[in-house]
């Protein structure tokens, strides 16, 4: 008896314990309880735009070359189908669904270029169902911002937040048209902030905060809120294999987008400072060498001559570890935060030399993408070589910019260069290890190249730079 009482007293002492555990589970769970979406969907549902676009296009274009063909084929059996046929007329045709949203109370609204670009008209559907004719007031490719204006008043609209102050691990909601259904809302957290997207431009100024909300097509220009019901983001792209929703999504921070809607509301177009560095992100190696306690910052691998950067006293192996009051993290931190200011802004630098912080200001010059257009580079077309590629000049702000001298693959076609993975707009520096500054050196090395076998290409794609083996045909 006394052995089994000692054992009911025990269990009565375990079960005791359990029961405050799960008392205690229970008012742990209470308090990280999932947040209540339906208050702040309600009062920014009426801000929300769904936009349609219409571009006109050839008949030809619209029908296909292989429709009209056969079409031919079937009036004229018999005879080879004569395509250089005209008096097609040109087709309506509805662009792709997309979202945006009211930023003031006088019908100005947000979107991505993307979802407006070459549109001939623009229809903004509102929450109550009137709809209007849009009008572009600007648009901005790099970071793929588009302001629209209509004709209406008194319109609810969103107020922006801070996105720097985003953490990841935030909860955050995005209302949008997926596949055109319209006022959709979906929620979930920031996964990670600062993503910047490889291959975007040659200018990368954007640094991306990246969440697992659904997003889809028809959420692109669509707000992302946070749980104050401020827009900290814009929906821009999804990274996806099928074309629907993995969970990694990319919105444009709010911060970036305040700056990108004042300067298209006052003047059409966005400017963009210029520093002139050539950098790339410093690892453990480069921390060692240079004594530093952890890998950040940017290294700057050169200077460009007369730039802003040599002109505040910028060297190269300095490590760049604020900008204006930004800290500089990783190497993709810089650009994306000198182009937040204007041209003439006299910024603050605190860089890493020779084991001494030391502060520098510099004065920002003009990007080569504040151009509202760039001319083509002029093909070298009279050259004869054996490699299936031609060549351009590389453009004076293309020189200024990377710093590079070289020429540029403009025509690629069947030969050793496609073969051995070159691409239009590959940076060509080197030949059979003879640098190339002209388009003339190149004629010159390409037309002096052995007759068979394999001569080494280095070029730089991308700011990284690579040597290729070129096999020539006997």
């Amino acid at each position: 008896m006394r052995t089994l009482s000692e054992a009911s007293l025990k269990l009565s002492s375990v079960g005791f314990v359990v029961a405050l555990f799960l008392a205690a589970s229970n008012s742990s769970y209470a308090q990280v309880a999932l947040p209540n979406f339906a208050d702040l969907v309600e009062n920014n549902a009426p801000s929300i735009v769904e936009i349609s676009t219409t571009k006109s296009v050839s008949g030809r274009s619209a029908i296909g070359d292989d429709e009209i063909e056969e079409l031919l084929r079937r009036l004229n059996p018999g005879q080879e189908p004569d395509l250089d046929i005209e008096g097609i007329p040109e087709q309506r045709q509805r662009g792709a669904v997309g979202s945006g949203f009211v930023i003031s109370s006088d019908g100005y609204i947000m979107t991505n270029n993307h979802v407006v670009a070459d549109a001939d008209e623009i229809q903004v559907t509102l929450n109550d169902r009137r709809v209007y004719d849009a009008k572009v007031i600007g648009l901005d490719e790099p970071s793929d911002l588009a302001l629209l204006k209509i004709d209406a008043t008194e319109v609810p609209y969103v107020e922006f937040g801070d996105s720097d102050s985003l953490r990841v691990g935030d909860w955050v909601l995005a209302i949008g048209s997926p596949f055109g259904l319209e006022f959709s809302a979906a929620a979930g957290i920031v996964s990670a902030k600062g993503r910047s997207m490889p291959g975007r431009s040659t200018y990368n100024y954007m640094s991306f905060i990246q969440t697992d909300v659904a997003i889809n097509q028809g959420n692109s220009g669509g707000p992302l809120f946070n749980l104050e019901g401020d827009v900290i983001g814009i929906n821009s792209q999804i990274l996806s294999s099928a074309g629907g929703s993995n969970g990694i999504s990319f919105s444009i921070p709010s911060n970036v987008a305040m700056n990108v809607m004042e300067q298209l509301r006052d003047t059409g177009a966005v400017e963009r400072g210029l520093l002139g560095v050539r950098m790339r992100e410093v690892d453990y190696a480069l921390a060692e060498i240079f004594n530093m306690e952890q890998p950040r910052g940017a290294f700057v691998d050169d200077v460009q001559i007369d730039s802003p950067a040599e002109e505040g006293g910028v060297l190269i192996e300095d490590i760049i570890l604020e900008f204006n009051g930004h800290d500089i993290e990783h190497f993709t931190d810089l650009p994306f935060y000198v182009g937040q200011y204007r041209p003439g802004t006299a910024a603050k630098m605190r860089v890493y030399r020779e084991g001494e912080l030391r502060d520098l200001t510099v004065v920002l010059g003009s990007s080569p993408t504040n151009s509202v257009a760039v001319a083509e580079p002029e093909v070298v077309r009279e050259r004869n070589n054996p490699l299936g590629f031609r060549v351009s000049e590389l453009s004076d702000e293309l020189r200024r910019v990377t710093g590079l001298s070289g020429v540029q693959i403009a025509e690629l076609n069947e030969g050793p260069g496609r073969e051995a993975g070159l691409l239009i707009g590959d940076v060509i520096v080197s030949l059979n290890r003879q640098e190339i500054d002209s388009a003339d050196k190149f004629a010159r090395v390409a037309s002096n190249l052995p007759n068979s076998g394999f001569v080494p290409i280095r070029i730089v794609r991308e700011g990284q730079g690579t040597t290729m083996a070129l096999e020539l045909d006997p």
